[in-house]
């Protein structure tokens, strides 16, 4: 009862790690065929006679190693051992040793009568052939009153097989599996001499090692390539030409009683030169003033006139054209221009003009580009 009890264990706990991995999905980038395998087993067997079977359960271990050719047909060389028992009803129980080697021929018929070449959990059916080599069977010599078959020294038998394996992929490389196999062998295996074969009967708990797998051909879709037409639309800027009025005024003072210009107002003069160089239908006024509280009417005309004249002959001077100085004039006091009675010394010069300008102007554009883009 002991190893009954210990061989449930094992199995419950397999199943459980089973239903665990059925779960689990996988996508695999290799073919799942060829490929080949090795492993190792290990759970309880017993072989049948006219003893209480359960009390004659013993441990037992296998390891394997084969080849899948195709996703249904596969092999492998077997070997299992290494404790049996055998028992005389109402006698006693006797322990004796054996290892099986066989050959055995692996159907899956997941993907027999499926319609792919994977699936994660797979049932394969086993059939073989081999050799079971039995020794160690002391116990059974000392029955041998009880016992019509004890053997002696080593004993050879034939090993045919038929059993089903439930197969669960962990990942790649790894699967847990569970085993139940029916091994019929050459009478007197279990020292009694009977009218046909002796049989035995294990069950396993087994992990798979798979190896060798070829990476998965991938098939590369051709691409397919089309051609558009994009249209970008933007802000850009343009300038339009305009003509516009300019208006100018420069005041040249002068110290009492003097028509010398002076130096400090050689900007003044140049700002002028430079305005009718730029202007079109350019032209200018120069008004000569003397202020009323220095000097008399008749010497201020004459002051006036001599400021005046000065002013036109710095402008000329400068480069300017004299045609567009339209007129040279002088008021002498009988104006006061300005209130401050000394700013009154003075020259005032006035244009106008037309002149080319740019205005920015910000318009919508658009630019097209043939594109290549991917369809596929």
């Amino acid at each position: 009862m002991f190893y009954t009890k210990r061989i449930l264990a094992v199995a419950l706990m397999g199943m459980a790690m089973i239903g665990s991995a059925k779960a689990q999905k996988a996508e695999y980038t290799y073919k799942s065929f060829p490929h080949g395998f090795i492993g190792v087993q290990g759970g309880g067997q017993t072989t049948f006679t006219n003893y209480d079977n359960l009390k004659l359960i013993t441990p037992t271990a296998s390891i394997y190693g084969g080849y899948w050719f195709t996703p249904v047909v596969g092999g492998r060389l077997h070997l299992n051992g290494v404790w049996n028992q055998g028992g005389v009803k109402d006698v006693a129980k006797y322990d004796y040793k054996y290892l099986t080697t066989n050959l055995d021929l692996m159907l899956n018929l997941v993907t027999m009568f499926g319609k792919k070449d994977y699936y994660p959990v797979n049932v394969y059916l086993l059939g073989g052939i081999g050799l079971n080599t039995a020794w160690d069977n002391g116990d059974a010599r000392k029955l041998s009153s009880s016992l019509n078959g004890a053997w002696d020294g080593t004993k050879l038998s034939h090993n045919a097989r038929v059993g089903a394996q439930l197969d669960v992929n962990l990942c790649r490389n790894l699967s847990l599996n569970l085993e139940v196999a029916a091994n019929s062998l050459r009478d007197r295996y279990n020292s009694k001499i009977g009218t046909g074969d002796d049989w035995e009967l294990t069950a396993q708990l087994g992990l798979t090692v798979k190896f060798g797998h070829k990476k998965q051909k991938k098939e590369v879709e051709p691409e397919v390539w089309e051609t558009r037409i994009d249209t970008t639309w933007y802000d850009d800027v343009e300038y339009v030409d305009v003509t516009r009025d300019r208006n100018i005024r420069k005041d040249i003072f002068f110290v009492i009683d003097s028509d010398s210009v002076r130096g400090s107002f050689d900007a003044q003069l140049d700002a002028v030169a430079e305005f009718l160089k730029g202007v079109k239908n350019g032209a200018i006024t120069i008004v000569g003033y003397a202020d009323v509280q220095t000097g008399t009417p008749k010497y201020n005309m004459a002051l006036s006139e001599k400021r005046a004249l000065a002013t036109k002959k710095a402008l000329l001077d400068r480069g300017v054209d004299a045609s567009m100085i339209k007129s040279v004039s002088w008021k002498g006091d009988t104006e006061q221009p300005f209130a401050e009675n000394d700013q009154n010394r003075v020259c005032i010069i006035k244009g106008h003009g037309i002149y080319n300008d740019k205005d920015r102007k910000t318009v919508k554009k658009y630019r097209t580009e043939q594109v290549r883009y991917r369809v596929k």
